[in-house]
């Protein structure tokens, strides 16, 4: 099965919205196999944005994901990095699809609730930034013949 990393954004803390998107994910069968709360910092941002950091918007990102702390997660599931992207929706909340959890719970580009893993490779390397692999509990749970049919996992 594949893996994800999953960061609730400021936007995602600072409103509240913890408990109904990690609802969202159990509801959905992705298993959560790991959560930290965590504070980040300039190092670690200039790290996971590589891509961004000589845009001239990258100071005001940084400052926006420094804000509050962040919830990161590690999630489990059959073609999870392709779902879980899917249930998040596109980037700009104002255009996300309603069922979606942007569409359905922010109205913001930037304030976007939540960073979702874009691949498996990026995934694994996003995984390794936030998680030592002693934190990740990986393991099948008890519902899973309910959650796909025979053969899927």
């Amino acid at each position: 099965m594949e893996q994800t990393l999953v960061i609730l954004k400021p936007s995602c803390v600072a409103r509240g919205l913890m408990g109904e998107v990690i609802g969202r994910i159990e509801k959905r069968g992705i298993t959560v196999i790991a959560m930290k709360m965590m504070q980040l910092d300039l190092n670690i941002l200039r790290e996971h944005y590589a891509h961004l950091v000589d845009k001239p918007f990258f100071p005001g990102l940084a400052a926006s994901m420094m804000a509050t702390p962040v919830v990161c997660m590690v999630l489990k599931g059959v073609d999870v990095v392709s779902v879980f992207r899917e249930m998040v929706g596109v980037t700009n909340g104002r255009k996300a699809a309603p069922g979606t959890l942007r569409g359905d719970l922010c109205m913001s580009n930037q304030a976007n609730i939540i960073h979702a893993s874009d691949s498996v490779e990026n995934a694994k390397i996003e995984i390794a930034r936030f998680f030592k692999p002693e934190e990740i509990c990986d393991y099948t749970p008890a519902n899973i013949s309910f959650i796909y049919g025979d053969g899927e996992y």
